[in-house]
């Protein structure tokens, strides 16, 4: 009897975003994205979400340059945290690019970058916050696990 040969199935998934925030969290995260795309043969978006500069102030037009500082180093962060991303993607031999954007809901943003980038899976950290401090400090995860239309997984 001859053995019948099949075809190998496409992956599920072909393009995964990881949104990073620079925590140990986010790196471990990071580094099971990567094994998880390279497993697959999937490629990665990394995305940090850059947080809006606010004043509350009489005339905000004087802390002009302390705007300009922030987002600045707000910048030099995300190339940072996204470099790490690139590393760990070359080092695996994953295809990889990177984006960062503001937003003060990193949630919509990541929605909106993986509608946008057409990825179909958001790989990404939790927390793990509990009690009052997921109450002040909020879930970005359960927000984006709420409201996705793609396969959110959680990495813990």
């Amino acid at each position: 009897m001859e053995a019948k040969q099949t075809k190998p199935q496409s992956p599920a998934f072909r393009h995964i975003l990881l949104p990073v925030d620079g925590s140990p969290a986010s790196a471990r995260a990071l580094k099971q994205g990567v094994e998880l795309a390279a497993g697959i043969g999937a490629r990665i978006t990394g995305l940090h979400v850059l947080p809006e500069f606010h004043v509350f102030a009489y005339q905000p037009d004087k802390l002009e340059d302390v705007r300009l500082r922030y987002e600045s180093e707000c910048e030099q962060r995300a190339r940072r945290f996204l470099a790490e991303v690139e590393q760990a993607a070359s080092a695996a031999g994953v295809p990889c690019d990177t984006v960062y954007l503001s937003g003060d809901q990193p949630w919509e943003c990541i929605l909106k970058q993986a509608a946008q980038r057409q990825c179909d899976l958001i790989a990404m950290a939790s927390h793990g916050y509990r009690g009052v401090k997921a109450l002040l400090l909020g879930s970005e995860c359960s927000k984006v696990l709420a409201h996705s239309t793609v396969p959110v997984l959680i990495l813990r």
